[in-house]
């Protein structure tokens, strides 16, 4: 009998309302916003190159598109089409934000 109530309340503290406990990121939507806020900290608050940042936001597996926008000094990173991310450069004191 105690096993069972021990269970019970194990399970219960494992459950939501929905019935599980979920994470609301995936590690792709994860993965495209690291990569634009990486690549956006390592270009504009860095000052480092594009292939430098490239090769130092590259992950494994490398899903992540990621594309630079020197005039607007943003970031934006897609894997999929479905995911997508973008990190701007705020200013000196804030870096670059994810949007």
């Amino acid at each position: 009998m105690r096993t069972v109530l021990l269970l019970l309340l194990v399970g219960a503290g494992c459950s939501n309302e929905k019935g599980s406990r979920t994470y609301d990121n995936n590690d792709l939507e994860l993965s495209v916003g690291n990569s634009a806020r990486m690549g956006c900290s390592c270009r504009y608050v860095m000052g480092l190159t594009e292939a430098e940042c490239r090769a130092w936001i590259k992950a494994s597996p490398d899903i992540a598109f990621v594309r630079f926008d020197d005039v607007n000094r943003r970031v934006d990173a897609s894997a999929f089409i479905s995911w997508t991310g973008t990190a701007k450069l705020v200013d000196a004191r804030r870096g670059c934000v994810l949007e």
